[in-house]
């Protein structure tokens, strides 16, 4: 075997055994729901891009600022010219050609010399221009500094809102999981009882002491009751992996729920059964609304500053590697400018009146989003007190059903009662345990979307 091949198989086995091993190895991590929410705060991709969106939002408040603070730029440029234009300045007298003694008309003619060419440029030049500008005022510029906190409050409450939403989110994957492991065990407690049932009857039946209809009876509740855990088994490994993707942890990570379906209901009761207060001003939602509303009058500011001059001033310095000998660019240059807008055929106007109707109709949708928060509220905190109403029905029943299907059991192995009478309450039973953990559910996501409505920021 080549020697580099049979390396690279080495490190490539090396790094799978390794792989494996720390797989196998993983510790478990333990979450109550509190504990699960904090972690999905810090660590689930939605809050991680929502913060990473409240740091772009940052730099772009930044930009805003930058804009009237001095800018300074160089700019460089290199020149070839392959024919440089001269100038000549004509004859001019040479003293040194004129004779000694007399001098004649012809002497002094001939004593003019032409005059050497002077090159009004250099063949190769590089240049370079320094420039430093500010802003002195802007209309714009002002509306813009008074957007920044505007646009920071944006991505702050949307922060926030994400978080609430997570928070939410991760309540009711938890609260899923808990429900379906609680019906999980109570499922498996049943098809133990039925299963020892079953296999009673089966021998009384073998000892002739029954008929084989009820040993079919029983073997088919046996069938559904491991229909069903076989379903909820399912729903449970879903329900996992979806909490662990909420959480943005690794799919394989082991995971453990340590809060109990009791602790969580107690704690809702103690906080809702008696009417929470709700104040509109201080929820998230309407607060980015709020936001949305300051957006469009700010927008509106900005149109109508256009009609406001704008002055910004600079300074210049320019500098060449090779001058040539006459040379009239100047070097230090200082100036200011203003730009002041006189007509643009009703173009500004109809900006500024399209932000009016803007800004109208964002009032309206902050009025709107009030009433409307004001009505989820309500309908959040109804939907709860139901579905508590409903948990105690529910709770009330499913004794009773396992009070009658318990009951019916023992009549049934005195022989008092028959296999049909036993199937029949024992579906009943089924049927109140559904209900109850449906309420159960139910009752947990009305808390958590009560939890996110009232959420402060």
């Amino acid at each position: 075997m080549n020697l580099t091949l049979k390396y690279l198989l080495i490190i490539t086995l090396s790094a799978m055994f390794s792989y494996g091993y720390a797989q196998d190895n993983k510790e478990p991590l333990k979450l109550s729901l509190a504990e699960a929410q904090s972690y999905a705060i810090e660590n689930s991709r939605a809050m991680k891009t929502a913060r990473i969106d409240l740091a772009i939002a940052d730099k772009k408040i930044w930009e805003t600022i930058a804009m009237g603070l001095p800018q300074l730029g160089l700019s460089a440029n290199y020149q070839h010219q392959f024919v440089v234009p001269e100038i000549s300045f004509g004859s001019y007298l040479d003293p040194y050609s004129l004779p000694n003694g007399y001098i004649t008309n012809t002497d002094i003619i001939n004593a003019y010399k032409p005059s050497p060419t002077v090159p009004l440029g250099v063949h190769d030049n590089t240049t370079f221009d320094f420039t430093l500008s500010q802003l002195i005022f802007s209309g714009e510029y002002i509306v813009g500094l008074q957007a920044t906190k505007v646009f920071k409050e944006i991505s702050v409450n949307s922060l926030a809102k994400t978080d609430a939403q997570t928070r939410e989110t991760i309540s009711g994957t938890y609260s899923l999981y808990m429900v379906l492991n609680e019906n999980h065990r109570v499922l498996n407690e049943s098809y133990a009882s039925v299963e020892q049932t079953y296999n009673e009857v089966l021998k009384m039946n073998e000892q002739g002491f029954n008929e084989e209809t009820d040993v079919d009876q029983i073997k088919i509740n046996l069938s559904n009751l491991k229909r069903l855990i076989t379903s909820v088994e399912a729903q449970k490994d879903v329900t996992i992996k979806l909490l662990k993707y909420q959480l943005g942890i690794d799919l394989e990570q082991p995971l453990i729920l340590t809060d109990s379906l009791s602790k969580i209901i107690q704690e809702g009761n103690i906080q809702y059964l008696s009417p929470p207060s709700f104040n509109v001003e201080t929820s998230i939602d309407y607060k980015i609304v709020r936001n949305l509303e300051s957006s469009s009058a700010l927008f509106l500011k900005r149109e109508k500053s256009k009609y406001l001059p704008t002055i910004n001033s600079f300074y210049r310095r320019h500098e060449q590697t090779n001058s040539p000998s006459f040379n009239f660019m100047v070097k230090d240059l200082v100036g200011i400018g203003l730009n002041v807008p006189i007509f643009t055929s009703g173009l500004r106007s109809s900006k500024v009146s399209q932000a009016k109707f803007d800004l109208e109709k964002a009032r309206i949708n902050t009025e709107n989003a009030a009433q409307a928060l004001v009505l989820e509220f309500e309908t959040a905190l109804t939907a709860y007190q139901t579905a508590f109403s409903n948990f105690v029905t529910n709770s009330e029943s499913i004794i009773l059903s396992k009070k009658i299907y318990d009951k019916t059991l023992v009549k049934y192995q005195e022989g008092i009662s028959s296999s049909f009478e036993l199937s029949q309450n024992q579906s009943q039973y089924l049927v109140a345990e559904t209900a109850y953990y449906n309420s159960i559910l139910n009752l947990l996501t009305a808390k958590a979307k009560l939890d996110r409505i009232l959420t402060v920021n």
